[in-house]
């Protein structure tokens, strides 16, 4: 009976299927944990305060529970501290974020349950967001609005104080960026244009009257703005608050700084689901600050859709052309095999290979290229000779470029070959029947192939190390600035934020449930736009369907 059993092929189905129900729940339980981590670092925490004394000096301690560990007592022992008079075999040991960097030495510190002589969770402990410094923990002692202090409600005058600084702020950041920034470019635009003219010996006596018109003009503009720029700054650093710390002194921090504030042990479970969908949203759409450990990281989405989106508008032609070639006109011959033999190695080679190649022939020789014949004015500073968004889409085509031409070459040879015959007996050539017959039948697998390469050249970190990824990226590939699209600039990306912030990160312990959201933000962002690719094959699978009859 067992034998039979085997002959049956059953048992093989069953551990086909088996296996196949591990790794799915193994992917969804990795997805669970890194959601779990990451997501839940922006519910608002309970904040503790702690009155210590024992293997330390008395001492008030306020901040976050980040983690806990069971030490043993061998192990305190062996590190000096005295626990001799308790019984326990295991110690609890509680890690604690204390924020207000600038006044204590680390903002996350290791507390033993033996030096706990009380613990509290006082409603009027705040926790104020700041734009530098990090969390700032404490009791609000006073507001000062435009130099007198507040006498009826301090906390909701706080709150109307916090949102007109933050009003202010993004402000007088958008007039600094966009305006400013506007005129700033075209300043930059002339000295070119002025250079250029120089170079080719066309610098006229009227060209030279022009271009000083057009800076005087725009320097007029640049003064008037920077004096509204310099109002709003003004205005923002009008109000303070004052706050005692857990050291019992008075600190004075100026309003400007403080993105926002709230009293998480006075808060119910809706103020806190609100609060958390709010710090989610700010996550999601804010800049990062801090190197990097705190803020939010739309750049990095950014950077990473635009460059994907670049990628796949230019592997999609080229891998779709190669494979038409090679399928509908090139001969069954020697050369032929070795052209797919090398296109299935191509697959197979480190991605880090295709970043050398990027920067070789990309950045230097080709990019180098351009800034001689069109970019001469902008030397020695490169222009497309230096790393950035379009090397790295093209790096990246080439290295998905593989992936598209065998799943174009798949759907085209599924294509009956009836289908052609029948087409050219009806007297269309062989050009009308692939554009309106066959790379319609076989737009299904090339959007197949399109999202294997857009999965993965979302992953990728390693080549856009060497062709245009950075830490931090001053302005977006995408502005009002003429002409718009700058694939020229340096760009940030989410795989590369994550390594950034994980290993390179100067705060290990701040940086760590950041990691965790940065890492379901990038798998959030590649099911997206793997579910949208989807989508447009399958209605192109339904639109085309009859086509097969």
């Amino acid at each position: 009976m067992v034998k039979q059993w085997f002959r049956s092929g059953s048992p093989w189905i069953w551990m086909t299927g088996g296996a196949v129900s591990i790794s799915l729940i193994s992917v969804l339980g990795l997805l669970a944990m890194i959601a779990w981590k990451g997501l839940s670092f922006f519910w608002p925490s309970e904040v503790m305060q702690y009155e210590l004394e024992g293997s330390i000096s008395k001492q008030t301690v306020i901040g976050e529970v980040y983690d806990r560990e069971m030490v043993p007592k061998d192990r305190l022992a062996a590190t000096g501290v005295d626990v001799s008079a308790f019984d326990k075999e295991e110690f609890e040991r509680l890690l604690i974020k204390t924020g207000n960097r600038e006044y204590v030495d680390l903002d996350f510190r290791w507390i033993l349950e033996t030096d706990i002589n009380e613990k509290s969770a006082p409603a009027a402990l705040a926790v104020f967001e700041r734009s530098k410094n990090g969390n700032f923990y404490g009791y609000v002692q006073s507001v000062i609005k435009d130099g007198q202090p507040v006498i009826g409600d301090k906390i909701e005058a706080l709150h109307e104080l916090v949102d007109r600084a933050v009003d202010l702020n993004d402000e007088a950041l958008d007039l600094q960026n966009g305006d400013i920034g506007h005129i700033n470019y075209e300043l930059e635009r002339l000295r070119l244009k002025e250079k250029g003219y120089l170079l080719d010996n066309a610098l006229t006596d009227e060209r030279v009257a022009e271009l000083a018109q057009a800076r005087a003009e725009l320097r007029a503009q640049y003064g008037v703005l920077e004096k509204d720029l310099f109002a709003l700054r003004k205005q923002a650093k009008r109000d303070h608050v004052t706050v005692k710390d857990m050291r019992g002194e008075i600190v004075t921090i100026p309003m400007y700084q403080v993105l926002d504030v709230w009293f998480p042990n006075d808060m119910g479970f809706f103020a806190k689901l609100g609060h958390y969908f709010v710090q989610l949203g700010k996550f999601v759409s804010d800049d990062p600050r801090e190197a990097n450990t705190e803020g939010g990281v739309f750049p990095a989405i950014f950077g990473t859709v635009f460059m994907v989106m670049l990628m796949a508008v230019i592997v999609t032609p080229f891998g779709v052309v190669a494979a038409i070639y090679l399928h509908e006109y090139a001969a069954k011959n020697a050369i032929t095999k070795m052209i797919r033999i090398a296109v299935i190695n191509l697959a197979g080679v480190p991605s880090i290979v295709y970043g050398v190649f990027g920067l070789g022939f990309f950045v230097y020789m080709l990019g180098g290229s351009l800034d001689q014949l069109f970019y001469p004015e902008s030397s020695p500073t490169p222009v497309f000779g230096t790393p950035g968004v379009m090397w790295s889409a093209l790096t990246l085509a080439i290295l998905t470029l593989p992936v598209v031409i065998v799943s174009t070459e798949e759907g085209l040879s599924r294509i009956p070959s009836t289908v052609r015959d029948g087409s050219l007996a009806l007297g269309a050539t062989k050009i009308e029947t692939l554009w309106r017959i066959v790379i319609p039948m076989a737009s299904p697998a090339i959007m197949t192939g399109l999202i294997l390469a857009v999965a993965r050249a979302a992953g990728e970190v390693a080549p856009l190390m060497l062709v245009g990824v950075v830490k931090m990226a001053p302005t977006l590939p995408l502005d009002g600035n003429f002409p718009y699209f700058h694939l020229d600039r340096k760009f940030m990306h989410l795989g590369f934020h994550i390594y950034d912030v994980g290993f390179q990160s100067p705060n290990v312990e701040a940086a760590r449930p950041l990691v965790y959201a940065t890492a379901f933000l990038l798998v959030s962002v590649i099911i997206t736009l793997n579910i949208t690719a989807i989508g447009i094959r399958n209605h192109l699978r339904e639109k085309f369907r009859s086509l097969e009859h």
